[in-house]
């Protein structure tokens, strides 16, 4: 069986891309060693693979996830997995009550998260296994703005803008928080993320928290009345669909959809350096909304699941995730973070 979460268009085409590339003249080999679960770095796929898994959590890691296990099953036919994405917090919740072996997540877990799992008797291994971008995005059609600052991101979604349904209206307090720019005097059309997705946390995490702890303004979130949605697809629907619009979603998936959406320029400071998101701006953190990407392993169910470590190496094995992101624009590890994690997975077993 292999169930994917249906949700997630680019998760589906990723998955036929990769394995139209396989079938193309690039198709895994069973690794040289034959263990089960084997793959040492260089190798290709390992054989002996059988069983099941199972993971739920980030969208924005669900694509990765599920080209690893599609490239896996090519050359193991009795390995089956189940991958969904319905948010990073819905993904910790059925992780830490041991409904899943993986969770897939876009932030690093909560402190509430972890109490949860340690209450519940599960322990894990955190591994970083890419990076990716939050991309700040509006309609083509929107010509009057390029670039916004935290300053200006905060007061058009931040806690304090609550109301504000135009640009102009977050002016004054864009200019309070030190801004000059100018925002237009036209509908202001929100879509982004809801509460239960990574994405939204690290939003919150990097463009509202700290102006918002500095205002000791409480809650520290964003402004509640904004569409808001866990369907990648509904958010880039949303904004190509208002002339004036502002939304944020993971950066791969934006890149998927530049058709419809028009990508911001990030300024960390108030009039700073504008910064679009990219690649290589995402990887060497100089665009303000850069974030990792993490995969969390239940050690009591790998180490009693042959599966969970069979496909968790090959995730791991030298050229898998990059194989797997050479079709969608997430950025991958450099080489010595990418060493720091396999050691921790080896010491976790």
């Amino acid at each position: 069986m292999i169930t994917v979460s249906p949700k997630r268009a680019l998760a589906s085409a990723m998955v036929l891309a990769v394995a139209v590339a396989a079938c193309g003249g690039g198709s895994p080999t069973p690794a040289q060693s034959g263990a089960p679960g084997s793959a040492e770095p260089g190798a290709s796929a390992p054989s002996g693979v059988s069983g099941s898994i199972t993971v739920s959590g980030s969208s924005t890691v669900e694509p990765i996830s599920t080209g690893v296990a599609e490239l896996l099953k090519e050359s193991n036919p009795d390995f089956n997995y189940t991958i969904e994405g319905p948010g990073t917090g819905d993904g910790f919740k059925r992780f830490c009550a041991g409904e899943t072996d993986i969770s897939d997540a876009s932030r690093t877990i909560k402190d509430a998260e972890a109490e949860a799992c340690k209450a519940a008797g599960i322990e894990y291994v955190e591994l970083k296994i890419a990076y990716d971008g939050m991309t700040v995005m509006t309609n083509p059609a929107n010509s009057a703005i390029t670039c916004l600052s935290f300053a200006d991101l905060y007061a058009l979604i931040g806690p304090e803008s609550t109301g504000f349904d135009t640009w102009a209206k977050a002016a004054a307090l864009a200019a309070e928080l030190g801004s000059n720019t100018s925002l237009p005097d036209a509908p202001l059309a929100i879509t982004g993320p809801g509460e239960e997705s990574g994405t939204f946390d690290s939003f919150v995490e990097l463009a509202i928290k700290p102006i918002a702890e500095s205002r000791k303004v409480e809650p520290v979130t964003t402004r509640p009345d904004y569409t808001a949605s866990a369907n990648d697809n509904a958010i880039i629907e949303g904004v190509s669909g208002s002339d004036t619009s502002l939304g944020w979603v993971g950066f791969a998936f934006a890149e998927e959809n530049t058709d419809k959406i028009k990508e911001l320029e990030v300024s960390k400071d108030p009039n700073g350096t504008c910064v679009a998101p990219a690649a290589d701006t995402i990887a060497d953190g100089s665009y303000p909304l850069s974030r990792s990407l993490y995969i969390y392993v239940n050690k009591a169910k790998a180490a009693a699941n042959p599966a969970v470590v069979g496909y968790v190496d090959y995730y791991l094995a030298e050229g898998t995730i990059a194989k797997v992101l050479e079709v969608v624009p997430y950025v991958s590890l450099p080489a010595a973070e990418l060493d720091a994690t396999r050691a921790a997975w080896e010491g976790s077993r």
